[in-house]
């Protein structure tokens, strides 16, 4: 059987790009920075519940991020199940414990020492949703062929991203919780065993009195993070 793809280049106009005078372009980008900069990662997340829509509605948000050839190479299991929630908390401490006692090695404990994680991840079972982001090497495409995807690295980041400023604009918290290794949750995630988790995303309400770490609030100025040539 071929596995050549039927579909074909076919151009379209550009939908719906708006251009902006200069003055509101700059008024949006500042707006836009004002309201990213107040996303936080937060590790006290209260169980109040949050309306599945909203989750779906961020999803899709996230799912319009530029890809590889537009495989559109992810997958974003979205955990509200309590049961499954503390499931992924078991596995999840089993790692985080090796990792803490001895698997991190020392110089990566002290870069974390400032923020002051440990193997205890209560957040896992408290937060009202888990979103775990996969990445799939090899998907189908719309006429059904089974095709290898590009740029899968590449292409989940933007999308995580995408991911967590959809949620911060929506007025919840997020934590991007990466225990290693991370196998485990496929099984608990019912995905293919060649799908990799990059990022389990928690997702919520913080509690009223929830903390940051106040290195956390230390970020690096533009001249260190940009150079313009």
């Amino acid at each position: 059987m071929s596995t050549k793809s039927t579909q074909e280049y076919r151009p379209v106009p550009l939908p719906d790009y708006r251009e902006y005078p200069v003055e509101e372009m700059r008024a949006r980008a500042r707006a836009f920075y004002d309201e990213i900069r107040t996303r936080h990662t937060v590790r006290d997340f209260s169980s109040r519940p949050v309306p599945r829509d909203i989750i779906e509605t961020c999803i899709k948000a996230a799912g319009t991020a530029p890809n590889g050839a537009n495989h559109q190479p992810w997958h974003f299991a979205a955990i509200g199940d309590p049961a499954v929630k503390k499931q992924i908390r078991e596995a999840a401490e089993i790692e985080e414990k090796a990792f803490y006692e001895g698997r991190a090695g020392e110089e990566w404990l002290q870069a974390l020492g400032p923020l002051g994680t440990d193997a205890s991840k209560p957040f896992l079972e408290e937060a009202p949703w888990l979103i775990c982001v996969f990445g799939e090497r090899r998907s189908r495409s719309a006429d059904g062929v089974k095709r290898k995807n590009y740029y899968v690295p590449e292409s989940v980041s933007i999308a995580t991203g995408f991911l967590i400023a959809a949620l911060h604009r929506a007025g919840l918290a997020t934590l991007t919780h990466t225990p290693n290794p991370m196998s485990f949750l496929n099984e608990l995630c019912s995905r293919d065993p060649h799908d990799k988790p990059y990022i389990l995303m928690v997702v919520g309400y913080p509690k009223e009195d929830a903390t940051i770490p106040q290195h956390a609030m230390e970020k690096k100025p533009l001249e260190e993070i940009a150079t313009f040539i």
